[in-house]
């Protein structure tokens, strides 16, 4: 098996595109490439790994930034452990201001909609109801 493998073959391997993997090298996050003797690139096959744990570390909040920082100082031999356990916890921390947030517009649009159904309820067919001025009105309170 060889030990090394083109970068399209890594992108193909890992589910993503050749400008990715170009990307990825940019910012750190994969180390540079070596050119064979035909100048292609070629990666070290446990590149594929690297590039899986970006993607994952990438769909749960963290920043190709910040995988860098930690992938260099992993690479460096120091582990970032407790580190990626901190950052991972304000990361929870933001996701559920996020989530309250979203929750409490949901409810004021809920109520909103109510309203409206009230005002629809009673204005007759042709007349305008003003739903939109009454959020200027409710703005105003």
């Amino acid at each position: 098996m060889k030990d090394e493998i083109l970068s399209g073959e890594l992108a193909r391997m890992c589910g993503v595109s050749p400008d990715t993997i170009r990307h990825y090298e940019r910012v750190g996050v994969l180390p540079g490439a070596v050119r064979g003797s035909n100048g292609y690139r070629l990666f070290p096959r446990e590149s594929v790994a690297r590039v899986l744990l970006v993607r994952r570390a990438l769909a749960i909040g963290f920043s190709l930034e910040e995988m860098a920082r930690i992938l260099r100082q992993r690479d460096a031999g120091t582990p970032p452990c407790r580190n990626v356990r901190a950052m991972a916890e304000e990361k929870l921390a933001e996701l559920d201001r996020r989530i309250a947030q979203t929750t409490a517009m949901r409810e004021e649009l809920a109520g909103i909609l109510e309203q409206w159904d009230a005002k629809l309820a009673t204005t007759p067919d042709g007349e305008p109801a003003l739903l939109l001025q009454s959020l200027h009105n409710a703005s105003k309170e």
